[in-house]
Parts: structure tokens; C-alpha cells; sequence
């Protein structure tokens, strides 16, 4: 088994909701804001080289924002068809998607506009998956930010039948399993692979940046944000004592890395290419 990380696009959000109730004067030494209080954000996807199977972990913020979402978001970079693309994959080679939940930073580059300007899945002869309660809160817009459930990322998996929801813990195939963490949605979930030399963890929005291993650095964006901060310290810890390859999937600068503890529950990180 083969691991890559690929870009679903650079953009940018609010530093202060992407640290919550950590004071700017803080965060905004190792996140330098611009003049609109943004930071810089990457959408990290991973890809998967499974035996003669592709597999693709979230899709980004895809090819369908308006230039209104664009100027808010700062949307840059080449998104993931043009990331995979560059690594010599094409669109109809993914063979199986893996939604960690269903926010347009993750699932916007599931489907796309065909040639008619048509709805149509962007991994044609894959399937999709993703827990069944993230879908029923995507359907009801359960959430507090406007939009970010987007119909349009997810309904015409669904139409095309390429859509499997799971039950919780799941075993996607050997090697392969997510476990639901809750926190950020109520039914997000993270993915580990086992790739024979060493268990890689994308832990999705449960630890999105290398600042988010501080214990109180979680996203005013988390629904639930104590449910966050355990679920975190508990990867964190398990990833430390394991020596886990973490994916982060909002770091700009840093993709992936090992965690360590310096004690008193005090994480760091070492950043490291795959």
C-alpha cells in the first residue's frame, strides 16, 4: 500500500474561528493573518495505492464555487482533478471515496459540472461513503454556518446510486477502517490505514493544523467543541504512544508528521514527508 497527499485546493478562513477561544494575540504568532483576518489553509486529500485499487480520501472545495465564494474564501491552487492529474491519475481510475464528513471544504470536489453544465459525480466509477448520521444532518443542514452543507456536493452520489452509508466503526476493506469521533459534526469520522510499515491516521477536522495538537487550539466551527478537544487528546496520546504518521488536512505548510509528548500531556510535532 501507497500513500500520497494531494491538494483539493488552497484557501483561506477566518483565524479567530479557526481557533476559537484562543486569543488572537496568541494564534496570530504562528498564523499571520491577512488584511481580512484570514489564514492560510490547504484542503489535503489523500491518495491511496491499494494493490491494483485507487482510493481517495475527502475531495476538496471542487470546481463549482461562485466568484462571490471564491473572493470570501480566497480560493487559489489547482483543485483535485488537477492534483491528480499531475501525479498521473485520472478521474475515472478512482475506484472508492472516502468522506470524512460532508462540509464543501471535503466533499465540494465529489461531483461536478459536466459539459451541459449537468450535476454529475467527478469519480464516475467510484463509490462514495460516509456515516449515515452525516448524511441525515447534511439533508437537515444541521450545523451553525450557512452553506456549508451544500446539496450539490453530495445528492447526485446519491441519485447515481454510488453512495454507501455506514453504520459507525467501520472496516472499509483490509487495512482500511474508519472510526467516527464526533466533535467537529456529530458524525465525523477519521481514517486509518495500515500500510504495512506503519499506521497512517488522516484525522480529518478533528486535528486540522500542526497548532491544533494544543489542547485548547480547536475551531469555533467544531459543533461541539469539548467533544473535539477529548477526542483529540485521546489521538494525540494513542499517536504518541504508537508513533502514528498523522495527515492534516488544513495545514498549508505541514501534511503530515509524528507526534511526541515532552509529558504533562504537552504535544509537539515532527514534520515528515511521505
Amino acid at each position: 500500500m501507497e500513500i500520497q497527499v494531494v491538494s483539493g485546493g488552497m484557501f483561506k478562513l477566518d483565524g479567530g474561528s479557526m481557533f476559537g477561544i484562543v486569543p488572537k494575540p496568541l494564534w496570530e504568532k504562528i498564523c499571520l493573518p491577512d488584511d481580512r483576518n484570514r489564514i492560510n489553509n490547504d484542503t489535503n486529500c489523500l491518495l491511496i495505492r491499494k494493490d491494483s485499487r485507487l482510493i481517495l480520501v475527502d475531495t476538496g472545495y471542487g470546481d463549482k464555487l461562485n466568484p462571490r465564494d471564491q473572493d470570501i474564501y480566497g480560493i487559489s491552487g489547482p483543485t483535485i482533478l488537477k492534483s491528480l492529474a499531475a501525479v498521473g491519475i485520472g478521474a475515472s481510475e478512482i475506484d472508492l471515496v472516502i468522506l470524512t464528513h460532508l462540509h464543501f471544504d471535503h466533499a465540494g470536489g465529489a461531483t461536478q459540472l459536466d459539459e451541459e453544465g449537468r450535476l454529475v459525480p467527478t469519480f464516475p466509477n467510484a463509490h462514495y461513503v460516509v456515516q449515515k448520521g452525516e448524511w441525515e444532518d447534511a439533508l437537515n443542514e444541521y450545523g451553525t454556518m450557512k452553506n456549508t452543507y451544500r446539496s450539490e456536493n453530495y445528492l447526485p452520489l446519491m441519485d447515481r446510486g454510488l453512495l454507501t452509508l455506514l453504520h459507525g466503526d467501520t472496516e472499509i476493506e483490509p487495512g482500511i477502517q474508519v472510526e467516527v469521533t464526533g466533535g467537529h459534526t456529530r458524525h465525523h469520522q477519521l481514517v486509518k490505514i495500515e500500510t504495512g510499515t506503519s499506521q497512517v491516521v488522516y484525522a480529518g477536522d478533528i486535528l486540522p493544523m500542526t497548532p491544533h495538537v494544543r489542547a485548547p487550539y480547536n475551531m469555533a466551527y467544531d459543533l461541539f467543541p469539548y467533544d473535539t478537544m477529548m477526542a483529540k487528546l485521546r489521538l494525540l496520546k494513542q499517536a504518541s504512544d504508537e508513533a502514528w504518521i498523522i495527515i492534516w488536512d488544513h495545514d498549508a505548510e505541514v501534511s503530515s508528521g509524528r507526534i511526541y509528548c515532552e509529558g504533562s500531556g504537552n504535544y509537539q510535532f515532527e514534520a515528515l514527508d511521505i
